[in-house]
């Protein structure tokens, strides 16, 4: 489709982006290193890690893996939460040559199993929380070296040991294991430090980052993200997040709120690598759940980026502690990885006076693709435009395009797509059209100035007699009643209608009643979308970094 969406771009932000400005996410890291090098890049529970001291830890670690005697290519899996272990981690293993394979720290033997054999994996850094889970599936996995680290490791003395201390002895977080190959991180480091390392020459095709897919709709498969996707996408944030950060002092440090996981692509981009790339300073936060934590944490701290999922943006807009915190610096609050819901964007704006600039994108578009103007003064409810360099059109089921003002499936095409699914060949050619554009499973809009909008996901439609139903619009209603906390709506099975509306609802007030809510969707929905089955729980089923389980609420129908 004709690129509309350039006539809103907000002035200064490029059509397109020079994907060869760094042939690598190496020559990017490198080039980071050498220009911040005396500024923090990590603050965690008051201790800072600099640039500098971000290079000398990662090439140590990077010349210690290269001392294993893996192969150019070579996976090295990641099972670390938001501690400076893991930069340093992910940094060590792309400038040794090797592939970082995330996984997500809260994984089941199965599901860990799984992504090790898939990925063939021959390293693990861990964890030291997590290490009973390595050792129930470490006979069935390619995984013959492993890295163990305790949460309190780089906090420098005596951080590390009260830390450590807490972790294991009084809050009991670390099961019992015995993992015996197990070689200390900080062994790890101090051997390395005295090997030599060789800086390998890394291309743009080059396999960067495996980045396993949630596996929320089925067996979860390895997005290939090569060094120019990664790369693209950074360039491409840093472009668009331009107009937001002129408002940052002259001399002032960008200061950015590390909540979502770092495993997590929206996190491992935006946070982490953008960090990197433009210099700023990542308060890490290990657990975002814990949001008494997460508020003590702020206030310690100037900051101006919070990128968050709208349950974070909601539970902490809703908690008491809201106003211990200040958020004068806050210029941008980047919404991702859900849809952001009208009530809480409402209630955000209110409290903080930054607006929540919901954008979009996949693990297997790295993961922007489109985002808001970041010098909105209001949400707008919609995905926002293409970033520079990307296009998107909409495709009914046959891949054809749909007509102007009709919905179809959206479609990304761009620097930042995928190679494809790690050995699954068959799966990549049902998501990638011959034109090159990414079929995403969403159901979306475009209107006459070239903003999406998403309608829901194909797969969490509801079809009530013959009607689509789409969940969140549901939610959205749903949130904006007085009352309600956060909501989720499935779709059930029914003899009449086929399906109905279900929804779980976490209550605000604890006096909200059945009748209450049917009344309100009486006035609000029209008939067959309101829901024939109202449940209220206290907590709704959510992955890591904040995301709804439908699958979950439907599977226990």
């Amino acid at each position: 489709m004709e690129k509309i969406w350039l006539k809103q771009y907000p002035a200064g932000v490029p059509a397109e982006i020079d994907t060869k400005l760094y042939p690598s996410l190496v020559a990017l890291l490198d080039s980071g290193f050498k220009k911040y090098r005396d500024r923090p890049a990590y603050k965690m529970m008051g201790k800072a890690m600099s640039f500098g001291e971000m290079d000398e830890l990662s090439q140590a670690l990077a010349g210690y893996l290269q001392g294993l005697g893996l192969e150019r290519g070579d996976r090295v899996a990641v099972m670390l939460p938001n501690v400076p272990q893991y930069p340093v981690a992910v940094a060590a293993i792309l400038r040794a040559g090797y592939v970082v394979v995330n996984v997500n720290p809260l994984y089941t033997p199965r599901e860990l199993e799984h992504q090790l054999k898939d990925s063939g994996a021959k390293v693990i850094v861990i964890l030291e929380n997590f290490a009973a889970t390595l050792q129930q599936v470490l006979p069935h996995v390619p995984t013959k070296h492993i890295l163990l680290t305790g949460m309190g490791d780089l906090l420098g003395f005596p951080k590390r040991y009260i830390v450590n201390y807490v972790v294991r002895q009084v809050k009991k977080l670390v099961p019992a294991f015995e993992l015996p190959t197990a070689v200390t991180l900080a062994a790890a480091l101090s051997r390395g430090a005295k090997l030599p390392y060789k800086a390998p020459t890394m291309g743009p095709e080059d396999i960067a980052v495996l980045q396993y897919t949630g596996g929320t709709t089925g067996v979860s498969k390895g997005a290939v993200l090569v060094h120019r996707n990664l790369v693209a996408n950074l360039l491409q944030s840093e472009a668009w997040y331009g107009p937001a950060l002129k408002k940052v002092p002259a001399g002032e440090q960008l200061v950015s709120i590390a909540a979502l996981p770092l495993y997590h692509i929206f996190g491992f981009t935006t946070n982490m690598m953008l960090g990197l790339h433009m210099g700023s300073c990542n308060v890490l936060i290990p657990n975002p759940r814990d949001i008494p934590a997460l508020f003590k944490e702020l206030s310690k701290h100037r900051f101006h980026s919070l990128p968050a999922v709208n349950t974070l943006f909601n539970a902490m807009a809703n908690h008491a502690l809201f106003n211990t915190v200040d958020w004068s610096g806050l210029i941008i609050s980047v919404g991702g990885g859900m849809a952001v819901q009208q009530a809480t964007a409402k209630l955000w704006l209110e409290k903080t006076g930054c607006p929540i600039c919901e954008g979009y994108g996949l693990s297997e578009t790295s993961p922007s693709a489109t985002c808001n103007p970041t010098d909105s003064l209001a949400y707008t409810g919609s995905i926002g435009l293409p970033l520079p360099s990307t296009e998107l059109c909409l495709l009914d089921d046959d891949g054809h395009e749909v007509a102007p003002g009709h919905s179809g499936e959206i479609a990304i095409k761009g620097p930042q797509v995928m190679a494809g699914y790690w050995q699954r060949p068959d799966e990549t050619a049902k998501v990638m059209t011959p034109e090159g554009f990414f079929r995403t499973g969403d159901v979306g809009t475009v209107d006459d100035q070239g903003f999406f909008r998403i309608i829901d996901r194909k797969k969490d439609m509801i079809l009530v007699s013959g009607f689509n139903v789409y969940p969140n619009e549901i939610e959205d209603v749903l949130t904006q009643m007085e009352g309600v906390l956060e909501c989720a709506a499935v779709g059930v099975l029914d003899e009449k209608s086929g399906e109905a509306v279900k929804v779980v609802i976490v209550k605000k007030n604890p006096a909200l009643t059945e009748a209450e809510v049917r009344a309100y969707c009486e006035t609000t929905l029209t008939g067959y979308k309101r829901p024939k089955v109202v449940e209220f729980r206290t907590e709704l089923p959510k992955t890591p970094v904040g995301k709804i389980l439908r699958r979950e609420l439907r599977d226990k129908n």
